[in-house]
This record gives C-alpha cells, sequence and structure tokens, in this order.
C-alpha cells in the first residue's frame, strides 16, 4: 500500500514541476516507473526513452545523475542495469528501490528533466541465521521444574520469511526438551535433571523457512550446564552402589580392633578412616559427625565432629565381659540437620596375643590319582584326606579363625582352601610327577605368618595310596632300589676281580722267587749272581740279557754292554768244587770268573761301573742290586704279559 502512494506523490511532484521547453526535440518524453528483481544480469533492460530527439545527435544529449545513477547506463533510447559479478544487485543491501533523474539537454541547455523511480523486488536468496546471543552455553539448575520454558532461541532471515524452530531427535539429549510452539522459539524442560548423573547436556535446534518453496534452515548446538542442587545426603566412604547407575549407597561397617590395656589412642578402622562425603560433589556443603549410640561404652569412645577420627579414652575393665562394642555414627550436613546419614563402627576388643600360630610339622606328604576329573582333593597316608592347618595356643581350642591360607606362589595347578584342604585339577597333572608346594597360614589380626611345605606324588591311574610311610618307601623305591643294586654288584665284581688279579700275580712272583733260589743254590751261586762259565744262558736269562743290553745302550754311541767279573759275590764252593780247585788253580779261576752286565760310556759325569777282582776292575754293591733288580723286572714282564 506504501509502494504505491509514494510513486503517486513522485509523479505529482514531478508533473508541478514539468515546464514545457521550446526545444522540440527533448519533447514526448516522461518519468520513468519500472521494477527489476535481485540478483538481475547486467544489461538487464529497465525503461525505454520516448523522446522527439535521438540522443547521440549533435543537437541533443542525455544525462543521468542522482544518488543511485550508477546503476544505470544509457544505450539509445533504452536504460539498462549497471552490475557486475563483484557488484550484485541486493534488495538487503541496497534496499527496495532505485532512484535516478534523466536530464536532455539541446544544445548544451537543459531542456528537460525526468525521474527515474526503480523498485527491486525480492528474491529467496537467504538462509534463516541464528542470533549468536540466543545460542550461547548457559546454565539451569538440576532442581528446575519439569514443563517449564528453560531457555528461548532466536533466528532471523534476512528475506523476512517466517521461521520455525525443531529439535534434532538424533541429538544425544534430545529426550530432555521439547518445543510446544514452533514459531516462538521456546525451549520446554521435558525431564528432571539431575546433576549427580550428567553435568552437561547438548542439544542441537534446527530454524527452517515456514513459507518458502525452498524452505533453506539452518542448525545451532546448544550446550547447556547442570548446575548442582541441594538434593542429596551425605554418605560415608567408601560409597557401594546399591545397583549399578543407582548413585545411591550403603553405608560401609568400620571395624577395628583393641586390647583391654589400650588406652588414650586414636583408632584405625578398616576401611578407614571413617569419613563421609557431600552427596552434592558440586555444594560440598560441610558436615558435623557424632556417637548417637556408644553400645555401653559409659563414654570411652569420643569422636572429632569436624574429622570423624574417633579416640579411646581409658582402657577396658579386665572384669568387664563385654567382647566388643557397636557404636552408631552419625554425619548430618552442617545447614541442614535433616539430611543425614548413619554407619555402624564395631570395635573388638582382644586378649594379648602371646602365642604365634604354628604347622605341627615341617613337611606334610600328600597324593593324587591320575585322573580326567577336573578337580580332586589330595589325599594323604591311608587315602585320607590330607588338611594342613595351624593351632594357635591363644584360643582355647587352638583354632584361629581369622587365619587365611594361601599357597606361595600360588600354583596354576594347586588351591587350599581357608579350611586347609588342597585341590588339584587333575586333568592337567601327569603320571610319577612330585611338586613341592608352600602353604602360608597369616593371621590377619596380628599378621603373624608361618609356612609349611607339602610333597605331593602323582600316581598312575590304579596305583593305590600308600598306607604309611614305609609302603610308601617301598613303593616307590623299587626303581631306585634296583638300580642302586646293579651299580653295587659291578662295584664288588670289580673289586673281587681286582684282589683275585693281585693274588695271583703274588702267587707268580713268590714261584719265580722260589725256581731262582733253587737253581741258584743248585749251581752254588747266590740267587742273584749269574754264573759266567755257562756256556749257553737259558731262555729266561737271554731274554734278560737282550732286554739288559738294549735298555743300556748309550743313546750316544750304541755300543753294548761288557761283561766285567767278580770274586767277592761267590757263593762257598761245594766239595766237588773243592777239588777241581786244588787240583787245577788255572780252571779254578775260570770257572769263579762270573759276567755281569756293566754299561760303558766314553765321557760324561757319569762314572764308568766298575767292580774289583784280581785283574784289577771293582764294581759297587749298589750297582749289583740295581742289576739284579732289573733283570728280575724284565723277566716279569717277559713272562707276565698283564703287567
Amino acid at each position: 500500500m506504501l509502494r504505491p502512494c509514494r510513486l503517486l506523490i513522485w509523479q505529482v511532484a514531478l508533473r508541478l514541476s514539468y515546464h514545457v521547453v521550446t526545444a522540440s526535440l527533448c519533447l514526448g518524453g516522461s518519468d520513468i516507473f519500472a521494477s527489476i528483481r535481485e540478483n538481475s544480469r547486467t544489461g538487464q533492460l529497465i525503461s525505454t526513452l520516448s523522446i522527439t530527439g535521438e540522443p547521440g545527435g549533435g543537437a541533443v544529449r542525455l544525462c543521468l545523475t542522482g544518488d543511485n545513477a550508477d546503476w544505470f547506463y544509457l544505450e539509445g533510447r533504452s536504460i539498462r542495469l549497471n552490475s557486475s559479478a563483484s557488484r550484485v544487485l541486493d534488495r538487503e543491501v541496497q534496499g527496495s528501490v532505485l532512484i535516478a533523474e534523466l536530464t536532455c539537454y539541446e544544445d548544451d541547455v537543459i531542456q528537460s528533466q525526468y525521474r527515474i523511480l526503480v523498485e527491486i523486488v525480492n528474491e529467496n536468496d537467504n538462509r534463516p541465521n541464528f542470533l549468536q546471543e540466543t545460542i550461547q552455553p548457559f546454565t539451569i539448575s538440576e532442581l528446575t521444574a519439569v514443563n517449564s520454558v528453560v531457555f528461548t532461541v532466536k533466528a532471523v532471515d534476512a528475506d523476512g520469511d517466517m521461521i520455525t524452530y525443531i529439535i534434532d531427535q538424533s541429538s544425544r539429549d534430545a529426550w530432555f526438551f521439547r518445543i510446544d510452539l514452533p514459531n516462538t522459539g521456546n525451549i520446554v524442560l521435558d525431564k528432571p535433571l539431575d546433576y549427580e548423573t550428567r553435568t552437561h547436556l547438548q542439544v542441537m535446534i534446527w530454524a527452517q523457512e515456514a513459507n518458502t518453496v525452498e524452505k533453506f534452515n539452518t542448525s545451532a548446538v546448544l550446550t547447556v550446564i547442570i548446575k548442582d542442587g541441594d538434593d542429596q545426603y551425605p554418605h560415608f566412604l567408601p560409597c557401594t552402589p546399591v545397583s549399578p547407575g543407582v548413585p545411591v549407597c550403603m553405608n560401609p561397617t568400620y571395624t577395628t580392633n583393641i586390647t583391654r590395656k589400650q588406652q588414650d589412642a586414636v583408632l584405625q578402622f578398616s576401611p578407614g578412616p571413617i569419613r563421609a562425603e557431600d552427596g552434592d560433589r558440586g555444594i560440598n556443603t560441610p558436615l558435623i559427625y557424632s556417637i548417637l549410640s556408644a553400645g555401653g561404652d559409659q563414654g570411652r569412645f569420643e569422636i572429632n565432629n569436624r574429622t570423624g577420627e574417633i579416640r579411646l579414652t581409658r582402657p577396658v575393665n579386665d572384669q568387664q565381659p563385654v567382647a566388643n562394642f557397636t557404636l552408631s555414627v552419625m554425619v548430618c550436613q552442617a545447614n541442614d540437620r535433616l539430611k543425614y546419614s548413619v554407619a555402624s563402627v564395631l570395635i573388638r576388643v582382644l586378649s594379648e596375643n602371646m602365642f604365634p600360630p604354628v604347622f605341627n610339622r615341617t613337611t606334610f606328604k600328600g597324593f593324587i590319582i591320575q585322573s580326567s576329573s577336573p578337580a580332586s582333593i589330595i589325599s594323604t597316608y591311608g587315602n585320607q584326606v590330607l588338611q594342613v592347618q595351624v593351632s594357635d595356643d591363644d584360643f582355647p581350642d587352638g583354632r584361629n579363625p581369622n587365619i587365611h591360607y594361601s599357597l606361595h606362589p600360588p600354583s596354576g595347578l594347586y588351591q587350599v582352601t581357608q579350611g586347609g584342604v588342597l585341590i588339584a585339577r587333575t586333568d592337567q597333572l601327569h603320571a610319577f610327577a612330585r611338586h613341592i608346594l608352600q602353604v602360608v597360614a597369616r593371621d590377619e589380626e596380628s599378621g603373624e605368618e608361618v609356612s609349611a611345605s607339602v610333597d605331593i606324588e602323582v600316581l598312575q591311574r590304579g596305583q593305590p595310596v600308600p598306607h604309611g610311610a614305609f609302603t610308601e618307601q617301598q613303593l616307590f623305591g623299587d626303581v631306585d632300589s634296583r638300580l642302586a643294586g646293579g651299580i653295587a654288584a659291578m662295584i664288588l665284581l670289580l673289586f673281587l676281580t681286582s684282589v683275585l688279579f693281585l693274588l695271583l700275580r703274588t702267587i707268580r712272583r713268590r714261584q719265580r722267587q722260589t725256581n731262582t733260589d733253587e737253581h741258584a743254590v743248585t749251581l752254588g751261586k747266590h740267587p742273584n749272581v749269574v754264573s759266567s762259565s755257562r756256556p749257553v744262558f737259558s731262555t729266561d736269562e737271554s731274554s734278560y740279557s737282550r732286554a739288559f743290553s738294549h735298555q743300556y745302550e748309550s743313546p750316544s754311541h750304541g755300543r753294548h754292554g761288557v761283561y766285567t767279573r767278580r770274586h767277592s759275590q761267590l757263593p762257598p764252593p761245594s766239595s766237588s768244587s773243592s777239588s777241581n780247585i786244588i787240583s787245577d788253580p788255572g780252571k779254578r779261576s775260570r770257572q769263579h770268573s762270573y759276567l755281569f752286565p756293566v754299561q760303558e760310556k766314553p765321557e760324561g759325569p757319569i762314572e764308568t761301573l766298575r767292580a774289583a777282582d784280581p785283574t784289577g776292575d771293582d764294581i759297587t754293591a749298589e750297582t749289583l742290586q740295581r742289576d739284579n733288580e732289573m733283570k728280575t723286572n724284565q723277566s716279569e714282564d717277559l713272562e707276565d704279559p698283564y703287567r
């Protein structure tokens, strides 16, 4: 409605200012009213002039002036759009109307003026855009009521199109919100918030044109920060959820041990220390601790109301029959005493630990029969269940309920129960295998430990369990005893063979010595002397002579030994000999000249052997003894090949 009015006003104004010029060439023109679409190409025709004269001639000249005259150019009688690739006609930038003036000159004298009014027709060439201040991260309390408007988004379209708002249901936290009126941008809380489970939310909002064919749209991701509210109760630590995913804790039971003589000490609890925290972690309200009931302790325990530390103020009376104390400890918020939580505290009174736990033996013997069963119990002699247990004299029956049994190091084949029974993975054991385990018994209260060894034998299928240690020795010692017996028999045989050999050798030596003595006596000589009057040597003597002469051969000259005579070693003559000696003294000297092998060397530091005789030669007793020993040894070597 406003646009036609404005055009009419401009037309009236032009008509009032219209004046007739005398030049006839500028006559026939009028004001120009036209329209053109935004984003039109350059050269787009806007209007055609109707003046009488021909523009561009020598007499008529046209000129465009005004604020928007640069958007037009003249081409003969036509007015065209003057745009370019870098300068696009945009209604959102230039406005809705372009205004200019057309002046007609004749001989450089203004003859007429016309107004040009061009409307820019809008096109849907812009997308909606969110206002940045409406999509910034914002904070809401977890106590915000459901169905309340939590925030509002706003988007604008430069083309003036109507916009609607939509929540993208594929976004992670879309189910927390909804939009009741799509064209308002008001976001409504659809689900309750909980700071303890989610502290941040993200949701995607779309803004879309509602009254256009193109349906241009745009999106924005909104971040919602949840502020913690005071809606949780305090709880003791450690927190054990009642069920997975539920932020509700079960309070623990704190335990400790004291002795009757203990006093004025801060108690250490398990789990400990006694501590609680506000359920609203974002607020972390200060807490107050107190003891509600003391279980008949008569003020023996005190608690620090800020830290929860419990102190024992005086010892327990020896005549007091109470074995333990149970306290109820409460914690509440300092700003709201109605928000509280209660935990139990168990204090056990123990007698003084006088005796450590002990095993009744250091090594236990166990057996297991190989089978395909996945698990079997270890047995001992007589197929009785093997049970390794300790005794503690601090208890009347010797059974300490706080003993914990374990294997050190842990075994993949065996396990021990808290009753001291050993269980084996039978299907993974091999027959005739032997395993040594170490069982550790620990007193969980005093921390004392004691260990014992368990010797386990894996028996073959069908093999009975021994009834005693002796049976076991027979059962498992057959192979070893047979091997040891064989070795002992071999050693004994070798020993007897050696003794027999030495005995035979000794007998042979004695026989040879006896024969030698008898032969010497028969010849009337000393047993160690060989007669030189015998023209032929015996086999033994010839062997000795050859061996002796070879042994005493000089490595330098290779000379054989020579024989010397000695009369001092001759035996006393016999009766027959005496007659021969008296009748023939010369023959006597020949009969008593005996030959002895003596090695002779031409030079060197060793003295030549000599034997004293009537001819002037001499030989020492030591040389004679050595020669006799060598002869005897050579004879033994020749006669005894085993020497």
